[in-house]
């Protein structure tokens, strides 16, 4: 049975639901063939684990029916890791992956409808978070123009007009999705409010449908999966797919560390070579740039840094900055670096030394470097970077 291109790039949509419901499509039987939708739908939780986002490696290989149906497979997984980390994290990685498109769509518009209806209006997804009477475009007569009569509501900007540059959100469901946490501009003190009203601008729309979004993924995660009908033979069937994803959640929570100097020269020789390649404009495999980019980021490197010392610009500067985003937190520490076991799965362990053989990870490589040097000195207080 075809289906919708659109349930393909949001598969939480109400509507994906209902036609994966209406076709009649089992994840215990694909599961139990060994479907393609169940390899992408590990790499769906890989991706989120590692690196923040659940776009497939190479969308090529995944046909609309897989990659809706892989979303299903992902959260059976996830539930069996039976870890709150990895439902936080897949939440988080499926709500980025859905910011960013919605940023493609809302930007490009016109013929929503033709070729399969690959994109989203803003209006839509209004409508899906149920929010389509929450959120209006500012209209010509300034603050509280809500209450004007004809305002119109529903998010989108009127035909021909040029698109807005800010929205007004109604005060509860701003308080609902908005968090303090994301930074001090989303504080309703430093916020301008009208008539029950706040007032964001066009670019952070797309930051509270990310919260809408990440609380409906998150919605019902974990659920049994051992126990129930047919269950047990689900769980069996994905173990070692399961077992693979514990391990990549383990290699995140060991990854610690309290150096805060950027020393190149004691990076260790997996990183030296990835930081050698990015230099050398070798395009990086995603799970490479990831394992350097939170390499760097877990010792206190910003954006900025980090495309300074990789000497990049352009696309790959803007990428790298967007991962460094996914890839920090308050604390530093929401995806640190794989272990060296994933490294070397992955082909990124080369030239190992001696110290390689006395540690499992590469912060504590560097960790126990920096501490055996004694004085060191930080690269960005260098004009050269070493």
């Amino acid at each position: 049975m075809p289906m919708d291109p659109l349930y393909a790039r949001y598969p939480f949509f109400e509507g994906a639901r209902e036609a994966v419901r209406e076709a009649g499509i089992s994840p215990a039987a694909l599961i139990a063939e060994d479907a393609p939708a169940v390899e992408r739908g590990k790499e769906r939780v890989e991706r989120a684990l590692m690196e923040g986002n659940v776009a497939a490696e190479d969308s090529r290989r995944w046909d609309t029916r897989e990659e809706l149906l892989s979303y299903p497979i992902a959260r059976i997984l996830v539930s069996l890791i039976e870890t709150p980390a990895a439902v936080e994290k897949y939440a988080k990685a499926e709500a980025a992956t859905a910011r960013e498109r919605f940023r493609t769509d809302f930007a490009t518009d016109d013929d929503l409808q033709s070729g399969g209806r690959t994109r989203a209006s803003l209006e839509e997804v209004l409508r899906e978070f149920d929010l389509a009477d929450a959120v209006r475009p500012e209209q010509t007569g300034g603050p509280g123009s809500a209450n004007r009569p004809g305002a119109r509501r529903g998010g989108g900007a009127s035909a021909g007009s040029r698109a807005p540059s800010h929205y007004w959100v109604e005060l509860g469901p701003y308080l609902d999705l908005a968090d303090a946490e994301w930074g001090s501009r989303w504080r309703l003190v430093n916020r301008e409010v009208a008539a029950g009203e706040v007032r964001i601008a066009a670019e952070e729309l797309s930051r509270i449908l990310e919260a809408a979004v990440e609380r409906r993924v998150a919605t019902g995660l974990p659920f049994e999966v051992r126990g129930t009908d047919g269950g047990d033979a689900i769980a069996e069937a994905v173990s070692t797919a399961v077992a693979d994803l514990r391990s990549l959640l383990n290699d995140h929570d060991a990854g610690r560390t309290t150096v805060d100097a950027v020393v190149p020269a004691l990076f260790p020789p997996c990183m030296k070579a990835l930081v050698r390649r990015a230099r050398g404009d070798e395009s990086l495999a995603g799970h490479a740039e990831f394992s350097l980019v939170s390499f760097l980021v877990a010792f206190g490197m910003d954006a900025a840094d980090v495309t300074t010392l990789l000497d990049v610009d352009g696309d790959t500067a803007e990428r790298i900055e967007t991962r460094v985003e996914y890839l920090a937190n308050a604390d530093g520490t929401q995806y640190p670096p794989p272990s060296c076991e994933t490294m070397q799965s992955y082909g990124d362990c080369v030239d190992p030394d001696e110290r390689c053989e006395t540690i499992t990870h590469p912060l504590s490589y560097y960790t126990d470097a920096v501490r055996d040097a004694g004085d060191v000195r930080d690269w960005r207080e260098t004009a050269s970077g070493e």
